[in-house]
């Protein structure tokens, strides 16, 4: 579809929403990089429970918690949200999207127990390079070379900003691959479904099938115990972050992506969404939740090097562009 053809986000023209896009999508990732705190500090705050539950079953069950959350604003909120729930097209985006969410938080949290952060992070951060690689095949579209410059500039900066990854291939390692498949093909898919049906609605469609999928898995996994599953609800330290989870990390950061990211090339997307780990270790650093590192400079150093050579890049672009047409 093309671009003429898109919708300004709440009132906004669609040049304007195209100007504001970078900037929400940026401060996105501030939010992002907030929720592993939030998340560290319910994992925290419930150790007898893992114990009692196990990490996978507690993890999934804050998961389909937070979406939960978020949904019931959306529908409280906006009417557009409501209205999509009775859309069959909204659903079918949504629920292909709430799937790659879905998978994508579970493939992750089941290898990180396996598996230092390092590792992690450097599996995890090739969905930059597969979201340029399904954009080329999905697309017939071939990114620039400069592209592919700032590419590799992301990959290494988050696979490098908790310090040299340890790897040696094992079950957890292909799990966390998985994981970088399955977001990057998230990346693409938001970009094609939000350029048809309306964001809103897929978002809460969205989120209503990650819940729906956790619940699910809750039940068939514990079976009579799913209901002492609620107590984790009640437990001290564990509702405001939960909260912030649902409301910022679910809410507004995954609304944010599926209003603004259609106005933007699914590879630079990528490759901004990079400065998510960037903003964990930041916050990290402030609540002295990890140690420093000179790879913290050196990653984030080179994630910022990457967004700033596609950004010059691709404003020499538009200003040839607009030339081309006066």
């Amino acid at each position: 579809m093309q671009s003429e053809q898109l919708e300004g986000v709440f009132g906004l023209s669609v040049e304007q929403s195209r100007k504001i896009a970078p900037f929400a999508l940026f401060a996105m990732t501030f939010i992002w990089g907030a929720t592993f705190v939030w998340m560290k500090q319910i994992l925290d705050a419930t150790g007898p429970e893992i114990e009692e539950f196990g990490v996978g079953t507690v993890t999934m069950f804050y998961i389909g918690a937070r979406f939960l959350i978020a949904a019931l604003l959306l529908a409280i909120l906006f009417k557009s949200c409501r209205q999509g729930l009775a859309d069959s097209q909204i659903w079918k985006f949504g629920t292909w999207l709430g799937l790659l969410l879905f998978l994508g938080f579970l493939s992750q949290m089941s290898a990180l127990d396996e598996i230092d952060p390092g590792t992690s992070a450097f599996l995890t951060s090739l969905y930059v390079v597969l979201t340029a690689l399904f954009t080329t095949f999905f697309e017939a579209k071939k990114p620039a070379k400069i592209m592919w410059i700032g590419v590799g500039l992301a990959t290494f900066g988050a696979s490098f900003i908790s310090g040299p990854p340890h790897l040696s291939w094992g079950t957890a390692e292909l799990i966390t691959v998985i994981c970088a498949f399955v977001f990057a093909l998230h990346i693409v898919y938001t970009q094609k479904a939000t350029k048809i049906a309306d964001p809103m609605g897929i978002s809460i469609t969205s989120f209503i099938v990650v819940v729906g999928l956790s619940g699910l898995l809750l039940a068939l996994r514990e079976g009579n115990e799913f209901v002492d599953l609620f107590v984790l609800l009640s437990i001290e330290g564990v509702l405001f972050p939960l909260i912030c989870l649902g409301v910022l990390g679910s809410g507004v950061a995954l609304v944010t992506l599926n209003l603004f990211q259609r106005y933007f090339d699914p590879v630079k997307a990528a490759i901004l969404y990079s400065f998510e780990p960037v903003w964990a270790t930041i916050i990290g650093l402030v609540l002295a939740m990890v140690p420093w590192s000179w790879w913290i400079l050196v990653g984030g150093g080179a994630i910022l090097l990457g967004n700033i050579i596609v950004e010059i890049t691709n404003s020499e672009e538009d200003t040839k562009a607009e030339k081309s047409e006066e």
